[in-house]
């Protein structure tokens, strides 16, 4: 329980939701229990987080933060004097990183993707964009840069690097793969990444 002592309560009920979409998915993170968890009256969490959705929400900024900083600790040890070669292993990363929240967390996971309102495209390239999306926007514009990928095949670029990932994490969370052993994901991850490295810059 995160019992609300002082400060901000805003934040402790966001925790106190992440707490329970760990443990329970979207479905679990309700206003009122949420309000018990923290220590504080419905009528209290009423004052930070209008309905559900809005605290949902919030949970879901949240998960997209720490997904965001997932990607940056991995990109961040890919050092070379290389441009090319970096910036294809900084892709790889952001794959693995991925992939590899989703199934840690995949309570925050379902709570990230489960936004009420459709979210922007992702296909054009926004260097200066934060979040998940902006690291992998900008990873693939390394790319770019150092000539391993060219103008036209940057156009959805994004949207195929999600799919993908995407698509692989959910087989191994709620697909007919679930329950396989983390030491047996890693040689099809590895497969799936490079089909799409290759993919976008092969000539």
């Amino acid at each position: 329980m995160t019992t609300y002592h002082h400060g901000n309560l805003r934040k402790a009920l966001v925790e106190a939701a992440a707490d329970l979409a760990r443990a329970t998915g979207p479905d679990g993170v309700v206003l009122r229990e949420v309000a018990r968890q923290t220590g504080v009256s419905h009528n209290a969490a009423y004052r930070h987080f209008t309905d559900r959705q809005a605290l949902l929400d919030a949970v879901a900024a949240l998960a997209m933060d720490r997904l965001e900083e997932a990607m940056l600790r991995r990109i961040d040890t890919v050092i070379g004097d290389e441009a090319g070669t970096v910036a294809r292993r900084r892709l790889r990363e952001v794959g693995v990183a991925y992939v590899t929240f989703a199934l840690a967390e995949p309570g925050l996971f379902e709570v990230a993707f489960a936004a009420d309102e459709p979210q922007p495209p992702v296909s054009v390239p926004e260097p200066s964009k934060g979040g998940p999306y902006g690291v992998l926007g900008r990873v693939l514009d390394e790319l770019v840069a150092a000539g391993e990928l060219t103008d036209k095949r940057r156009q959805g670029a994004d949207v195929v690097c999600w799919a993908a990932v995407h698509g692989f994490a959910m087989l191994y969370l709620h697909g007919p793969l679930r329950g396989t052993p983390p030491e047996l994901r890693d040689v099809p991850l590895g497969l799936l990444l490079d089909t799409v490295e290759r993919g976008l810059t092969r000539p």
